[in-house]
């Protein structure tokens, strides 16, 4: 027996060691990792694993004893801290361990948070350091200065040069920054992808000719209101950055056809392009950006007055651009139907359409776009004054998808038209200023009230925005009706409605008016936006409705056999604040100029 117990250990060892010398060698951390333990391990195997640990030299023994949360591979570290939308979290993430602190520091660096003022001092300091643990100067990606546009000037951005990997640069409204400041950022940021210089008024060709020079991969630039750059600086950014692909030059207005012919000969990636207020363009520039620009997705030339049916007329026949999804033609006085309709034929799938003040549509240009079909999701057809109530309905019946429509000063339009609107099961925003023939059977179909033609209730509204300024014949029981009905409704537009902003109660849920406005326009302001949509429902839902209806009608009361003079009360008002029916249809301080801002984005 004792000759049997010294031999037992010996078989042991030699199939210990045949073991390991004939199987793969399994990785320090195999034993300990949780989620790698297999359920027929067995004690024998964990016998193993102790007695190598007690063989492992001293390097390894280290290594072993790191926790398993800090042997995950970079990936999923990096994966996990993206997670953490708190720069102070990252920060904390830093000080756990050097594993941990090298897969953060890029999240937390990648965009440094410069929103305040010594925040911004921090960070400058912090590039200015050559010697620090990491480079931190290499580690920005993006800078975004918008926040301090009062206190940003060339001063401010000198640290910033040493920044040579930056990606996206954002100087908007930052209105003190010259040409100098610009140059000594974007001078040798051959990574710069986005540059926003919006409002930057002193900014020159100069500092465009930088770019053009320093940044051949840039995809975007915005130069809204810098009213000094010129045809000269934008034709070399075109003929060095022909992988632009955003471009915006709002109310540049010394920009003419010779830059967007650049644009359009050499950046065959154009995306967007914005060339509102730039008054000097014409159809050719439009025609031929059009035509290279297969990609082309947004087009807005709002208010290129020199614009006329040609600049679509004159595109290369037999040829789709099935690309586009957005073009805003506002106030481009000079298309007219034939245009609309090569539009249309040459753009089968846009979706958001803008025709505000085309004051020569017709009900012709109207059935055109019905060919659009579900793809149309925006139209604005405010001031378009000869549209018809046979075209509305033509078009929702073939656009059922329409989300946003703005009919503002479309004076034909009466109840058929908005009933017909009210079918739409997507409608989340409704334009009808000064439609001034709709009454109370228009509001309770956007109501929803009644019964739908299967004989079903009709289902509460998604209505979120409703633009009602200037109708005159609405009452306090319609809107009732539509706030109780539409219970997503952020925004309520009234100006001008007797039953409203006559009553103390009522406008007392309003929003201040705007500060420019005159004496005349604040007394018949009547906007009602969050809170106050809530407000407003709250008060006539009170236990005592009838009071309320009451105050209605004794307002009145000596008024209601004279419903002419009333009309012409209102009409007199709108004039002497200066909203006749030849100004925007939006005058509600946030309405101003809403038909050219979109609610939604294009889809590829």
């Amino acid at each position: 027996m004792a000759q049997l117990r010294e031999t037992t250990p010996q078989v042991s060892e030699t199939a210990s060691v045949s073991s390991t010398s004939t199987s793969p060698e399994r990785a320090v951390y195999d034993d300990t990792d949780f989620f790698t333990t297999q359920r027929n391990d067995s004690q024998s195997s964990l016998g193993v694993a102790s007695l190598r640990e007690m063989t492992m030299s001293p390097s390894h023994d280290v290594e072993h004893r790191i926790p398993p949360v800090s042997r995950l591979p970079s990936e999923l570290l990096i994966a996990c801290f993206a997670k953490l939308s708190a720069s102070v979290d990252l920060r904390n993430c830093m000080l756990v361990s050097k594993t941990w602190s090298s897969n953060a520091v890029d999240l937390l660096w990648h965009r440094p948070l410069c929103t305040t003022w010594p925040k911004l001092q921090n960070v400058a300091k912090s590039v200015q350091e050559a010697s620090s643990y990491y480079p931190y100067r290499n580690l920005v990606k993006r800078l975004n200065f918008s926040n301090l546009s009062d206190e940003i000037n060339d001063g401010t951005v000198q640290p910033f040069m040493h920044c040579k990997r930056i990606e996206r640069l954002t100087l908007t409204g930052c209105k003190a920054l010259t040409d100098h400041g610009v140059t000594t950022v974007v001078k040798g940021s051959n990574n710069l992808l986005a540059l926003d210089i919006t409002g930057l008024d002193a900014v020159t060709d100069h500092a465009l000719k930088a770019v053009a020079g320093n940044c051949p991969r840039l995809q975007g630039l915005n130069i809204t209101n810098c009213s000094k750059v010129t045809d000269e600086s934008l034709a070399v950014v075109a003929r060095s950055c022909r992988h632009l692909k955003r471009l915006k030059l709002n109310d540049c207005t010394l920009i003419t056809d010779e830059s967007v012919t650049a644009v359009g000969r050499y950046c065959p990636s154009m995306l967007e392009i914005d060339l509102h207020n730039c008054r000097q363009i014409t159809d050719e520039s439009i025609t031929l950006l059009i035509s290279k620009g297969r990609s082309l997705r947004e087009l807005r030339v709002a208010h290129c007055s020199l614009i006329t049916d040609n600049a679509f007329l004159e595109l290369p026949k037999h040829l789709a651009f099935d690309s586009l999804r957005i073009l805003d033609l506002t106030a481009c006085f000079q298309v007219h139907d034939e245009a609309v309709e090569k539009i249309i034929e040459t753009s089968p799938r846009l979706r958001n359409l803008v025709l505000a003040k085309c004051k020569d549509i017709t009900d012709r240009s109207v059935n055109a776009i019905t060919r659009l079909g579900k793809n149309l999701h925006y139209i604005h057809l405010g001031h378009c004054a000869q549209i018809t109530d046979a075209a509305v309905i033509q078009l929702v019946k073939m656009c059922n998808r329409i989300r946003y429509i703005d009919l503002a000063c479309c004076h034909r339009l009466t109840d058929a038209s908005v009933k017909q609107l009210a079918t739409l099961p997507k409608l989340r925003r409704i334009g009808l200023v000064k439609c001034q023939s709709i009454t109370d059977r228009s509001i309770l179909c956007l109501a929803k009230i009644g019964m739908e033609a299967t004989g079903k209730p009709m289902t509460s509204s998604l209505l979120e925005r409703v633009h009602l300024s200037y109708c005159v014949h609405l009452t306090l029981s319609g809107i009732h009706a539509l706030l109780n009905r539409c219970p997503k409704l952020t925004h309520l537009s009234l100006t001008g409605v007797q039953a409203f902003f006559l009553r103390e109660d009522l406008t007392a849920f309003c929003r201040e008016a705007p500060p420019e406005f005159t004496e005349h326009q604040r007394t018949m302001f009547c906007v009602f936006s969050g809170v106050g949509v809530n407000k407003l429902r709250d008060y006539l839902n009170s236990d005592d409705p009838a009071s309320i209806y009451e105050a209605e009608g004794t307002m009145y009361d000596d008024r209601e056999a004279e419903d002419g003079e009333a009309d012409q009360q209102v009409t007199g008002m709108m004039n002497a604040t200066g909203l006749g029916v030849d100004d925007d249809d939006m005058n509600d301080d946030d309405e101003a100029g809403e038909g050219s801002q979109y609610g939604v984005e294009a889809d590829a």
